[in-house]
Protein backbone atom coordinates (compact mmCIF):
# COMPACT_ATOMS: atom_id res chain seq x y z
CA UNK A 1 0.00 0.00 0.00
CA UNK A 2 1.46 3.23 -0.81
CA UNK A 3 1.83 5.99 2.04
CA UNK A 4 1.29 9.12 0.70
CA UNK A 5 3.89 11.84 1.89
CA UNK A 6 2.61 14.88 4.15
CA UNK A 7 2.29 18.04 2.45
CA UNK A 8 3.67 21.38 4.55
CA UNK A 9 0.00 21.40 5.70
CA UNK A 10 -0.89 18.14 6.30
CA UNK A 11 -2.21 17.70 10.45
CA UNK A 12 0.36 14.03 9.25
CA UNK A 13 3.25 16.25 9.93
CA UNK A 14 4.70 16.71 13.13
CA UNK A 15 6.52 20.04 12.24
CA UNK A 16 2.83 21.15 11.21
CA UNK A 17 1.75 19.89 13.95
CA UNK A 18 4.39 22.04 16.42
CA UNK A 19 3.99 25.22 14.38
CA UNK A 20 0.07 25.15 14.95
CA UNK A 21 -0.80 28.02 17.22
CA UNK A 22 -2.47 26.72 20.71
CA UNK A 23 -6.18 26.03 20.06
CA UNK A 24 -7.26 28.41 22.72
CA UNK A 25 -4.75 31.28 21.95
CA UNK A 26 -5.71 34.57 23.18
CA UNK A 27 -5.33 37.78 21.32
CA UNK A 28 -2.67 39.04 23.90
CA UNK A 29 -1.03 35.35 24.08
CA UNK A 30 -0.67 35.61 19.55
CA UNK A 31 0.51 39.12 19.48
CA UNK A 32 3.58 37.52 22.16
CA UNK A 33 4.23 34.75 19.85
CA UNK A 34 3.78 36.76 16.30
CA UNK A 35 6.74 38.84 18.36
CA UNK A 36 8.64 36.05 19.51
CA UNK A 37 8.69 34.49 15.90
CA UNK A 38 9.82 37.68 14.28
CA UNK A 39 12.51 38.28 16.84
CA UNK A 40 13.83 34.44 15.58
CA UNK A 41 13.88 35.44 11.99
CA UNK A 42 15.63 38.48 12.73
CA UNK A 43 18.43 36.39 14.82
CA UNK A 44 18.35 33.77 11.99
CA UNK A 45 18.76 36.62 9.50
CA UNK A 46 21.91 38.42 11.31
CA UNK A 47 23.56 35.18 11.50
CA UNK A 48 22.86 34.37 7.74
CA UNK A 49 24.72 37.98 6.95
CA UNK A 50 27.68 37.15 9.26
CA UNK A 51 28.39 33.86 8.00
CA UNK A 52 28.21 35.54 4.64
CA UNK A 53 30.32 38.55 5.59
CA UNK A 54 33.07 35.77 7.07
CA UNK A 55 32.95 33.87 4.10
CA UNK A 56 34.12 37.15 2.38
CA UNK A 57 36.54 37.98 4.73
CA UNK A 58 38.18 34.67 4.41
CA UNK A 59 37.84 35.11 0.28
CA UNK A 60 39.56 38.49 1.13
CA UNK A 61 41.99 37.51 3.11
CA UNK A 62 43.76 35.43 0.77
CA UNK A 63 45.67 38.16 -0.79
CA UNK A 64 46.24 39.37 2.59
CA UNK A 65 50.07 38.94 3.51
CA UNK A 66 51.18 37.75 6.81
CA UNK A 67 54.79 39.07 8.40
CA UNK A 68 56.01 37.50 11.85
CA UNK A 69 57.97 39.53 13.58
CA UNK A 70 60.87 36.69 15.23
CA UNK A 71 64.23 36.89 17.07
CA UNK A 72 65.31 36.58 21.42
CA UNK A 73 63.93 38.99 23.78
CA UNK A 74 65.15 42.44 23.59
CA UNK A 75 66.61 42.30 20.13
CA UNK A 76 64.00 45.22 19.26
CA UNK A 77 60.80 43.45 17.52
CA UNK A 78 58.55 45.47 19.40
CA UNK A 79 60.10 48.51 18.81
CA UNK A 80 60.01 47.70 15.12
CA UNK A 81 56.07 46.98 14.84
CA UNK A 82 56.01 50.78 16.62
CA UNK A 83 57.62 51.74 13.43
CA UNK A 84 55.19 50.00 11.70
CA UNK A 85 52.27 51.47 13.32
CA UNK A 86 53.82 55.12 13.26
CA UNK A 87 54.12 54.86 9.43
CA UNK A 88 50.79 52.89 7.95
CA UNK A 89 48.45 53.47 11.02
CA UNK A 90 49.74 56.43 13.12
CA UNK A 91 46.21 57.07 14.64
CA UNK A 92 46.12 53.99 16.46
CA UNK A 93 49.60 54.92 18.04
CA UNK A 94 48.21 58.34 18.97
CA UNK A 95 45.21 56.68 20.76
CA UNK A 96 47.89 54.29 23.41
CA UNK A 97 50.37 57.40 24.09
CA UNK A 98 48.87 57.69 27.52
CA UNK A 99 49.24 53.82 28.57
CA UNK A 100 53.06 54.14 27.83
CA UNK A 101 53.42 56.77 30.54
CA UNK A 102 52.85 53.34 32.50
CA UNK A 103 55.77 51.52 31.45
CA UNK A 104 58.17 54.92 31.03
CA UNK A 105 57.37 55.29 34.62
CA UNK A 106 58.32 51.78 35.40
CA UNK A 107 61.27 51.85 33.17
CA UNK A 108 62.54 55.44 35.01
CA UNK A 109 61.44 53.11 38.48
CA UNK A 110 63.26 49.95 37.89
CA UNK A 111 65.72 51.87 36.66
CA UNK A 112 67.03 53.42 39.81
CA UNK A 113 65.83 50.22 41.70
CA UNK A 114 69.27 48.65 39.75
CA UNK A 115 71.52 51.70 40.69
CA UNK A 116 70.82 51.39 44.32
CA UNK A 117 71.08 47.78 44.41
CA UNK A 118 74.59 48.01 42.65
CA UNK A 119 75.51 50.97 44.87
CA UNK A 120 74.71 48.70 48.01
CA UNK A 121 76.98 45.83 46.60
CA UNK A 122 79.78 48.56 46.71
CA UNK A 123 79.03 49.94 49.66
CA UNK A 124 78.69 46.10 51.31
CA UNK A 125 82.68 46.01 49.91
CA UNK A 126 83.37 48.32 52.12
CA UNK A 127 82.43 47.63 55.25
CA UNK A 128 84.85 45.07 56.25
CA UNK A 129 82.65 42.51 56.62
CA UNK A 130 82.99 40.68 53.15
CA UNK A 131 85.45 38.16 52.97
CA UNK A 132 85.73 39.03 49.18
CA UNK A 133 86.19 42.96 49.80
CA UNK A 134 89.87 42.73 49.70
CA UNK A 135 89.74 41.25 46.30
CA UNK A 136 87.19 43.65 45.21
CA UNK A 137 89.46 46.68 46.59
CA UNK A 138 91.89 45.67 44.56
CA UNK A 139 90.35 45.70 41.43
CA UNK A 140 88.41 48.76 42.21
CA UNK A 141 91.97 50.03 42.77
CA UNK A 142 93.21 48.92 39.46
CA UNK A 143 90.80 50.96 37.91
CA UNK A 144 90.74 53.61 39.61
CA UNK A 145 87.34 53.55 40.76
CA UNK A 146 86.69 55.38 43.82
CA UNK A 147 85.11 53.24 46.17
CA UNK A 148 81.80 54.10 48.41
CA UNK A 149 82.45 54.67 51.67
CA UNK A 150 80.15 53.77 54.99
CA UNK A 151 77.03 55.34 55.27
CA UNK A 152 77.25 59.35 55.90
CA UNK A 153 80.97 58.82 55.06
CA UNK A 154 82.80 61.01 52.37
CA UNK A 155 84.45 59.16 49.04
CA UNK A 156 87.57 57.05 49.41
CA UNK A 157 89.74 56.39 46.94
CA UNK A 158 91.63 53.40 48.06
CA UNK A 159 94.92 53.40 49.59
CA UNK A 160 94.35 57.03 51.14
CA UNK A 161 93.31 58.07 54.50
CA UNK A 162 89.85 59.20 55.80
CA UNK A 163 90.04 62.74 55.04
CA UNK A 164 87.81 63.64 52.51
CA UNK A 165 88.75 63.61 48.79
CA UNK A 166 87.97 63.92 45.13
CA UNK A 167 87.87 60.84 42.78
CA UNK A 168 90.18 61.59 39.64
CA UNK A 169 88.27 63.79 37.65
CA UNK A 170 89.16 61.50 34.37
CA UNK A 171 86.64 59.41 35.48
CA UNK A 172 83.92 61.41 36.25
CA UNK A 173 81.03 63.61 34.63
CA UNK A 174 81.60 66.78 33.77
CA UNK A 175 80.40 69.55 35.97
CA UNK A 176 76.48 69.91 36.29
CA UNK A 177 74.07 72.81 37.90
CA UNK A 178 73.31 70.23 40.28
CA UNK A 179 75.96 69.52 43.13
CA UNK A 180 76.43 65.70 43.25
CA UNK A 181 78.54 65.87 46.48
CA UNK A 182 75.04 67.98 48.82
CA UNK A 183 73.92 64.82 49.11
CA UNK A 184 75.62 61.28 50.39
CA UNK A 185 73.95 58.08 48.39
CA UNK A 186 72.52 56.83 51.36
CA UNK A 187 70.71 60.06 51.86
CA UNK A 188 69.43 59.59 48.31
CA UNK A 189 68.41 56.27 48.54
CA UNK A 190 66.12 56.54 52.01
CA UNK A 191 64.67 59.51 50.25
CA UNK A 192 64.01 57.62 47.21
CA UNK A 193 62.60 54.57 48.93
CA UNK A 194 59.25 55.40 48.16
CA UNK A 195 59.31 55.60 44.89
CA UNK A 196 61.89 52.64 44.72
CA UNK A 197 58.72 50.79 46.74
CA UNK A 198 56.14 51.86 44.10
CA UNK A 199 57.63 49.20 41.75
CA UNK A 200 55.61 45.88 42.45
CA UNK A 201 52.50 47.75 41.98
CA UNK A 202 53.96 49.25 38.70
CA UNK A 203 54.64 46.08 37.54
CA UNK A 204 51.77 44.17 38.60
CA UNK A 205 49.46 46.81 36.60
CA UNK A 206 51.39 45.78 33.16
CA UNK A 207 51.26 42.27 33.80
CA UNK A 208 48.31 41.52 35.32
CA UNK A 209 50.45 39.39 37.71
CA UNK A 210 50.89 36.64 35.16
CA UNK A 211 54.61 35.51 34.80
CA UNK A 212 56.42 33.89 31.85
CA UNK A 213 58.21 29.96 32.45
CA UNK A 214 61.49 30.15 31.37
CA UNK A 215 62.13 33.98 31.43
CA UNK A 216 64.74 35.65 33.15
CA UNK A 217 63.75 36.63 37.15
CA UNK A 218 61.86 39.45 38.11
CA UNK A 219 61.39 40.29 34.13
CA UNK A 220 57.80 41.53 33.50
CA UNK A 221 55.67 40.83 30.66
CA UNK A 222 52.37 42.31 28.93
CA UNK A 223 50.05 40.47 26.79
CA UNK A 224 48.48 41.81 23.49
CA UNK A 225 45.85 44.43 24.34
CA UNK A 226 48.07 46.01 27.38
CA UNK A 227 47.50 49.38 26.52
CA UNK A 228 43.68 49.68 26.82
CA UNK A 229 42.87 47.38 29.38
CA UNK A 230 45.57 49.91 31.55
CA UNK A 231 43.95 52.86 30.99
CA UNK A 232 40.05 50.87 31.47
CA UNK A 233 41.47 49.61 34.62
CA UNK A 234 42.47 52.69 35.90
CA UNK A 235 39.28 54.44 34.87
CA UNK A 236 37.50 51.74 36.81
CA UNK A 237 39.66 52.45 39.73
CA UNK A 238 38.84 56.02 39.85
CA UNK A 239 35.44 55.65 39.29
CA UNK A 240 35.28 53.82 42.75
CA UNK A 241 37.51 55.81 44.11
CA UNK A 242 35.34 58.50 43.13
CA UNK A 243 32.16 56.95 44.64
CA UNK A 244 34.22 56.34 47.92
CA UNK A 245 34.76 60.11 48.05
CA UNK A 246 31.02 61.06 47.33
CA UNK A 247 29.93 58.89 50.28
CA UNK A 248 32.64 60.36 53.00
CA UNK A 249 33.64 63.26 53.91
CA UNK A 250 35.83 65.65 52.19
CA UNK A 251 39.01 65.85 53.73
CA UNK A 252 41.60 68.74 52.13
CA UNK A 253 44.81 65.94 52.55
CA UNK A 254 43.10 63.00 50.71
CA UNK A 255 44.18 62.04 47.29
CA UNK A 256 40.72 60.12 46.21
CA UNK A 257 38.85 64.06 46.63
CA UNK A 258 41.78 66.47 44.94
CA UNK A 259 41.64 66.97 41.07
CA UNK A 260 44.26 65.20 39.44
CA UNK A 261 44.69 67.41 36.94
CA UNK A 262 45.86 69.95 39.46
CA UNK A 263 48.23 67.65 41.56
CA UNK A 264 52.00 67.73 40.62
CA UNK A 265 52.78 65.56 37.31
CA UNK A 266 49.80 65.40 36.46
CA UNK A 267 48.63 64.82 32.99
CA UNK A 268 45.32 63.16 33.17
CA UNK A 269 41.38 64.30 33.83
CA UNK A 270 39.58 63.03 36.67
CA UNK A 271 37.19 60.82 33.60
CA UNK A 272 40.46 59.05 32.40
CA UNK A 273 42.94 59.26 35.54
CA UNK A 274 44.41 56.20 37.18
CA UNK A 275 45.39 56.80 40.93
CA UNK A 276 48.25 54.66 40.95
CA UNK A 277 49.95 56.50 37.64
CA UNK A 278 49.09 59.87 39.49
CA UNK A 279 50.52 59.00 42.68
CA UNK A 280 53.99 57.96 40.81
CA UNK A 281 53.57 60.80 38.99
CA UNK A 282 53.69 63.15 41.45
CA UNK A 283 56.58 60.98 43.37
CA UNK A 284 58.36 61.42 40.59
CA UNK A 285 58.26 65.16 40.23
CA UNK A 286 58.68 65.74 44.13
CA UNK A 287 61.83 63.64 43.81
CA UNK A 288 62.86 65.00 39.86
CA UNK A 289 66.57 66.58 42.05
CA UNK A 290 67.20 63.42 43.74
CA UNK A 291 66.82 61.08 40.81
CA UNK A 292 68.89 63.19 39.05
CA UNK A 293 72.37 63.84 41.58
CA UNK A 294 71.65 60.32 42.11
CA UNK A 295 72.19 59.68 37.71
CA UNK A 296 75.27 62.31 38.05
CA UNK A 297 76.61 61.18 41.32
CA UNK A 298 80.90 60.74 40.62
CA UNK A 299 80.57 57.12 41.95
CA UNK A 300 77.26 56.45 39.72
CA UNK A 301 79.44 57.69 36.33
CA UNK A 302 82.63 55.52 37.82
CA UNK A 303 80.65 52.35 38.55
CA UNK A 304 79.08 53.09 34.86
CA UNK A 305 82.37 53.74 32.86
CA UNK A 306 83.61 50.99 34.77
CA UNK A 307 81.14 48.40 33.29
CA UNK A 308 80.59 47.66 37.18
CA UNK A 309 77.19 49.11 36.72
CA UNK A 310 75.55 48.01 33.41
CA UNK A 311 72.52 49.76 32.32
CA UNK A 312 70.13 49.06 29.11
CA UNK A 313 69.91 51.76 26.57
CA UNK A 314 66.61 52.82 27.63
CA UNK A 315 67.33 53.46 31.15
CA UNK A 316 69.76 56.12 30.00
CA UNK A 317 67.35 57.52 27.50
CA UNK A 318 64.75 58.07 30.27
CA UNK A 319 67.20 59.27 32.81
CA UNK A 320 69.00 61.91 31.13
CA UNK A 321 65.71 63.14 30.41
CA UNK A 322 64.48 62.58 33.97
CA UNK A 323 63.49 66.56 33.61
CA UNK A 324 61.00 66.17 31.00
CA UNK A 325 59.87 62.60 31.72
CA UNK A 326 58.85 63.79 36.05
CA UNK A 327 57.33 67.31 34.74
CA UNK A 328 54.08 67.88 35.29
CA UNK A 329 51.87 67.57 32.70
CA UNK A 330 54.15 64.73 30.97
CA UNK A 331 52.62 62.98 27.89
CA UNK A 332 55.10 60.36 25.96
CA UNK A 333 56.66 61.55 22.90
CA UNK A 334 56.94 59.10 19.63
CA UNK A 335 60.23 58.94 20.67
CA UNK A 336 59.54 57.88 24.24
CA UNK A 337 57.53 55.19 22.87
CA UNK A 338 60.01 53.98 20.90
CA UNK A 339 62.49 54.01 24.12
CA UNK A 340 60.17 52.43 26.16
CA UNK A 341 60.88 48.96 27.37
CA UNK A 342 58.66 46.18 27.88
CA UNK A 343 58.62 42.45 27.09
CA UNK A 344 55.81 40.92 25.10
CA UNK A 345 54.06 37.78 26.03
CA UNK A 346 52.48 35.14 23.70
CA UNK A 347 51.85 36.46 20.05
CA UNK A 348 50.37 40.10 19.09
CA UNK A 349 48.71 40.53 16.06
CA UNK A 350 48.56 44.33 14.56
CA UNK A 351 46.81 44.71 10.89
CA UNK A 352 47.75 47.64 9.10
CA UNK A 353 46.55 48.63 5.34
CA UNK A 354 49.32 49.01 3.27
CA UNK A 355 48.91 50.56 -0.59
CA UNK A 356 51.39 48.80 -2.88
CA UNK A 357 51.17 50.76 -6.25
CA UNK A 358 47.89 52.16 -5.57
CA UNK A 359 46.31 48.77 -4.74
CA UNK A 360 45.61 48.72 -0.56
CA UNK A 361 47.09 45.07 1.09
CA UNK A 362 46.24 43.79 4.49
CA UNK A 363 48.85 43.32 6.27
CA UNK A 364 48.62 41.44 9.67
CA UNK A 365 52.18 41.68 11.32
CA UNK A 366 52.33 39.29 14.31
CA UNK A 367 55.08 40.45 17.13
CA UNK A 368 56.07 37.47 19.27
CA UNK A 369 57.63 36.90 22.88
CA UNK A 370 61.44 36.18 22.07
CA UNK A 371 61.69 34.56 25.95
CA UNK A 372 63.09 30.97 25.59
CA UNK A 373 60.09 29.86 27.32
CA UNK A 374 57.50 31.53 24.65
CA UNK A 375 59.43 30.39 21.48
CA UNK A 376 57.24 27.28 21.20
CA UNK A 377 54.05 30.00 20.93
CA UNK A 378 55.63 31.00 17.19
CA UNK A 379 54.88 27.59 15.48
CA UNK A 380 50.51 27.73 14.87
CA UNK A 381 51.94 30.79 13.10
CA UNK A 382 54.24 29.44 10.41
CA UNK A 383 51.65 27.40 8.40
CA UNK A 384 50.42 30.66 6.55
CA UNK A 385 53.28 32.93 6.91
CA UNK A 386 54.26 34.86 3.73
CA UNK A 387 57.33 36.90 5.38
CA UNK A 388 59.84 36.38 8.25
CA UNK A 389 62.17 39.35 9.89
CA UNK A 390 64.45 38.25 11.76
CA UNK A 391 65.36 40.91 14.48
CA UNK A 392 69.00 39.92 15.29
CA UNK A 393 70.44 42.65 18.23
CA UNK A 394 74.85 42.18 17.05
CA UNK A 395 75.29 44.85 20.07
CA UNK A 396 74.42 41.97 22.64
CA UNK A 397 78.25 40.41 22.04
CA UNK A 398 78.53 40.79 25.81
CA UNK A 399 75.58 40.08 27.12
CA UNK A 400 74.11 36.76 28.06
CA UNK A 401 70.65 35.35 28.57
CA UNK A 402 68.72 36.38 31.28
CA UNK A 403 67.09 32.79 31.31
CA UNK A 404 70.32 30.82 30.69
CA UNK A 405 73.41 33.29 32.07
CA UNK A 406 75.80 30.77 30.56
CA UNK A 407 74.59 31.31 26.52
CA UNK A 408 76.19 33.76 24.98
CA UNK A 409 73.35 36.27 23.23
CA UNK A 410 75.06 35.90 20.06
CA UNK A 411 74.78 32.50 20.19
CA UNK A 412 71.74 32.28 21.17
CA UNK A 413 70.79 34.66 17.96
CA UNK A 414 72.65 32.34 15.51
CA UNK A 415 70.63 28.88 17.04
CA UNK A 416 67.53 30.47 16.77
CA UNK A 417 68.15 31.49 13.13
CA UNK A 418 69.14 28.25 12.22
CA UNK A 419 66.23 27.06 13.33
CA UNK A 420 63.91 29.29 11.71
CA UNK A 421 66.07 28.94 8.19
CA UNK A 422 66.03 24.99 8.44
CA UNK A 423 62.43 24.87 9.44
CA UNK A 424 60.37 22.85 6.50
CA UNK A 425 57.17 24.96 7.27
CA UNK A 426 59.02 27.84 6.46
CA UNK A 427 61.20 27.17 3.23
CA UNK A 428 59.97 28.80 0.94
CA UNK A 429 58.75 32.18 3.20
CA UNK A 430 60.59 35.49 2.32
CA UNK A 431 63.16 36.09 4.17
CA UNK A 432 64.37 39.46 5.95
CA UNK A 433 67.44 39.68 8.71
CA UNK A 434 67.90 43.27 10.53
CA UNK A 435 71.23 42.90 12.32
CA UNK A 436 69.83 45.12 15.02
CA UNK A 437 71.10 48.28 17.64
CA UNK A 438 74.54 49.32 15.31
CA UNK A 439 74.10 52.37 17.12
CA UNK A 440 75.19 50.40 20.62
CA UNK A 441 77.56 48.52 18.95
CA UNK A 442 79.34 51.67 17.64
CA UNK A 443 79.28 52.91 21.32
CA UNK A 444 80.16 49.87 23.02
CA UNK A 445 83.53 49.88 20.22
CA UNK A 446 84.40 53.58 20.84
CA UNK A 447 84.60 53.04 24.64
CA UNK A 448 87.08 50.24 24.10
CA UNK A 449 85.04 46.92 24.62
CA UNK A 450 86.72 44.01 23.11
CA UNK A 451 84.42 41.68 21.10
CA UNK A 452 87.45 38.48 21.53
CA UNK A 453 87.00 39.05 25.38
CA UNK A 454 83.31 37.69 24.70
CA UNK A 455 83.37 36.31 21.39
CA UNK A 456 86.65 34.17 21.48
CA UNK A 457 86.32 32.93 17.58
CA UNK A 458 86.72 36.66 16.68
CA UNK A 459 90.78 36.05 17.69
CA UNK A 460 92.56 38.97 16.86
CA UNK A 461 90.65 41.04 14.02
CA UNK A 462 90.52 44.73 14.54
CA UNK A 463 88.43 45.76 17.09
CA UNK A 464 86.42 48.55 14.84
CA UNK A 465 82.97 48.40 13.55
CA UNK A 466 82.99 47.67 9.90
CA UNK A 467 85.26 44.68 10.57
CA UNK A 468 82.91 43.49 13.44
CA UNK A 469 79.63 43.88 11.40
CA UNK A 470 80.89 42.18 8.67
CA UNK A 471 82.61 39.15 10.84
CA UNK A 472 78.45 38.89 12.73
CA UNK A 473 76.86 38.90 8.89
CA UNK A 474 79.07 36.29 7.63
CA UNK A 475 77.94 34.10 10.32
CA UNK A 476 74.36 34.49 9.89
CA UNK A 477 74.93 34.38 6.18
CA UNK A 478 76.44 31.07 6.49
CA UNK A 479 73.53 29.85 8.49
CA UNK A 480 71.17 30.75 5.59
CA UNK A 481 73.74 29.45 2.49
CA UNK A 482 73.58 25.71 4.46
CA UNK A 483 70.08 25.86 5.05
CA UNK A 484 68.78 27.17 2.08
CA UNK A 485 67.31 24.23 -0.21
CA UNK A 486 64.98 26.58 -2.69
CA UNK A 487 67.81 28.88 -3.28
CA UNK A 488 65.92 31.58 -0.95
CA UNK A 489 67.50 35.26 -1.42
CA UNK A 490 68.09 36.55 2.01
CA UNK A 491 67.54 40.35 2.45
CA UNK A 492 69.92 41.75 5.11
CA UNK A 493 69.71 45.06 6.70
CA UNK A 494 71.77 46.94 9.57
CA UNK A 495 69.75 48.66 11.46
CA UNK A 496 69.10 51.16 14.40
CA UNK A 497 65.10 50.59 14.80
CA UNK A 498 64.49 53.66 17.09
CA UNK A 499 65.92 55.52 14.22
CA UNK A 500 62.26 56.57 12.39
CA UNK A 501 63.59 58.01 9.52
CA UNK A 502 66.18 55.65 8.43
CA UNK A 503 63.97 52.46 9.65
CA UNK A 504 60.65 53.93 7.81
CA UNK A 505 63.08 53.96 4.81
CA UNK A 506 64.41 50.53 5.00
CA UNK A 507 60.75 48.92 6.17
CA UNK A 508 59.85 50.85 2.54
CA UNK A 509 62.59 48.63 0.67
CA UNK A 510 61.65 45.45 2.80
CA UNK A 511 57.77 45.87 2.14
CA UNK A 512 58.04 45.97 -1.59
CA UNK A 513 60.92 42.98 -2.15
CA UNK A 514 58.31 41.16 0.41
CA UNK A 515 55.17 42.01 -1.91
CA UNK A 516 57.24 40.99 -5.28
CA UNK A 517 58.49 37.75 -3.64
CA UNK A 518 54.39 37.49 -2.26
CA UNK A 519 53.56 38.00 -6.14
CA UNK A 520 56.30 35.64 -6.91
CA UNK A 521 54.61 32.54 -4.68
CA UNK A 522 51.67 33.18 -6.18
CA UNK A 523 52.90 32.80 -9.89
CA UNK A 524 50.94 36.43 -10.51
CA UNK A 525 54.30 37.83 -12.00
Amino acid sequence: MLMRTPSIRSQDDPLALALLPPPAESESDRQIRLKQEAEARRISDRIDEELKAERKRLERSKDDVKLLLLGQAESGKSTLQKQFQLMYSPGSLENERMSWRTVIYFNVVRSLQKILATLEVWDDIDDGTDSQSTLERQELANDDLPILGKPHSPLQPVGTDTSPTTPSPTHLAPPTPISTRASSISELRLRLLSLIGIEPQLANRLSGGVSVAGSGKGEVFVRSGWQARSLLKGQKLMGRLSKRSDNSPTSPSSPVTSDPAERPGSSMTVSNADPLIEEVASMLYQSHDDIRALWEHPVVRALISKRKLKLDEWSEFFLNGIARVSARNYMPTTDDILHARIQTMGVAEHIFDVEIHGKPVTWHLYDVGGARGQRHTWVPYFDDANAIIFVSPISAFDQYLEEDPRTNRIDDSLQLFTQICSNPLLKSVHLVLFLNKTDILRKKLERGLRVSKYILSYGDRPNEYEPVVNYFRAHFLQVHKRNNENRRVLYTHLTNVTDTKATQSIIENVRDSIFRGYLQSAALV
